[in-house]
């Protein structure tokens, strides 16, 4: 089940808002989010709910044991056999054929691939989890005497799917200590509205030109069709996996949670190191606090901290998904950010740095997507004019035509426009009225599109 479904915004999602708001209490309430959060996941799942279960009771206990034994080689030991138990149901769904397709490549043998199907959001649920357990090994946090808090903490619908990754620290007090207010949950709606809406008014129009060119034409296209592909997906990925943010944070605001921000304008940054600053905030910020720190960051002599950069980037691409065009992604950020501190010294280039990030950044995402690399190689051809010239006869320009409009509000849309509005209808009561009735239009728009259509793909759902 997706936001962005009938499913959900017309059964579940009044279902679960009578029954929080109609039972008196918080540890009811807590408990009535565990249930639809656990059915949340289950109408989609079904019988592997239990690897999220798994993980849930795991790091339950284990953080009940690193909080009652003392620092040591037992406890340290202790920390190894959780982390492997943690990452093993990770590997084998995510990474099991991956490492036999490889190996078949290296051995020379037929290994034969095994029909596994990966449980939707196991990397954000796993990643959530061990930062739970962590903390508490670390002393940062109090481990939860209460395993259906817990099980609440990794659960919660709204950011089950596709993150962001919430740290416990952020909703510990909120789990334990949470107020209700017509304010949160009006801010709430109409956070939940924005996301909607540039989910299935943008992104899903978008998807459109960008599975023409990568799906429909394998990248065989004119220098226009080039950059057009190029700008058509990262306006998708963008508005795909923010406006999930937006919804997810919407719907905890609704709850009494108050999520930490997942973007922040990325595609208005000046440099690599402030792309990655702004976008997918809680995925950079855990692989900087636990792996980058752990092992040294910078604080071990420079040729320390580029294996150190390294080993984060070769992990930010794998965790990304199990094929090789994702580690060649991550290792593109690797290359882009060590030239960036050792070459450029993180010098602010000014409106330049700007426009080479975004080619950069737009470029990248083309890796990203194309999972079998013969569609990215096609592609860069493209830029020679061997498959359709400058234009392709003129066709290329139909797409621009057609989908005009999406792609001028995806442009205008990644600008702070959104941050100065929500800012502005704070301080004047008419900015208010009018940004909220014209979010409510978009709304009711992207409620009509989803009704009518039968295209509704998501990026990070399968992550």
């Amino acid at each position: 089940m997706v936001f962005s479904s009938s499913t959900f915004l017309f059964y579940f999602l009044p279902l679960v808002f009578l029954a929080y708001f109609l039972v008196p209490g918080l540890e009811r309430k807590n408990r009535v989010l565990l249930v639809f959060s656990l059915f949340f996941y289950f109408t989609g799942e079904g019988v592997m709910t239990w690897v999220m279960v798994y993980s849930i009771l795991l790091n339950y206990l284990f953080a009940k044991v690193f909080s009652r034994i003392k620092d040591g080689p037992w406890k340290k030991l202790g920390l190894l056999f959780c982390l492997l138990l943690n990452l093993l149901p990770l590997f084998y769904f995510k990474y099991f054929n991956f490492t036999l397709r490889n190996l078949s490549v290296l051995l020379g043998r037929d290994y034969q691939a095994r029909k596994i199907i990966m449980p939707i959001g196991i990397s954000f649920f796993t990643f959530q989890a061990l930062s739970y357990v962590l903390d508490v090994y670390k002393k940062r946090t109090r481990a939860q005497d209460n395993p259906l808090k817990v099980g609440l903490y990794i659960s919660l619908f709204p950011q089950l799917i596709a993150g962001p990754i919430v740290r416990y620290e952020t909703v510990a007090g909120e789990i334990e200590k949470r107020t209700h207010s017509l304010e949160d949950i009006s801010e709430g709606l109409l956070r939940f509205s924005l996301g909607f809406a540039k989910k299935i008014l943008i992104a899903n129009q978008m998807a459109l030109v960008a599975n023409y060119y990568y799906d429909d034409l394998l990248g065989k296209t004119s220098v226009l069709g080039f950059f057009l592909a190029m700008v058509s997906f990262s306006l998708q990925i963008y508005y795909d996996f923010s406006g999930y943010s937006d919804m997810a944070i919407g719907l905890g605001r609704i709850f009494g949670f108050h999520f930490l921000e997942n973007f922040n304008f990325p595609y208005m940054a000046r440099s690599i190191t402030d792309f990655w600053r702004r976008w997918h905030m809680s995925l950079s910020s855990w692989f900087k606090d636990y792996v980058y720190i752990p092992l040294g960051g910078n604080r071990k002599g420079k040729a320390r901290q580029v294996l150190n950069l390294f080993i984060v980037w070769f992990l930010t691409g794998l965790w990304h998904g199990a094929y090789w065009n994702y580690i060649f992604w991550g290792l593109f950020y690797f290359l882009l950010l060590i030239g960036e501190k050792f070459l450029l010294k993180e010098k602010d280039l000014g409106i330049f740095g700007h426009i080479l990030t975004l080619v950069l950044v737009f470029f990248a995402w083309m890796i990203f997507r194309c999972e079998d690399l013969s569609v990215l190689g096609n592609l860069l051809k493209s830029l020679t004019g061997a498959y359709g010239g400058l234009t392709g006869g003129g066709k290329d320009f139909y797409p621009l035509v057609v989908y005009g409009l999406p792609f001028f509000l995806a442009l205008v849309f990644s600008t702070p426009l959104e941050k100065i509005w929500f800012k502005k209808r704070r301080e004047s009561l008419g900015i208010n009225l009018l940004g909220s009735l014209v979010l409510m239009a978009a709304f009711g728009l992207a409620v009509v599109y989803m009704l009518t259509g039968d295209f509704n793909p998501f990026i990070y759902f399968r992550f």
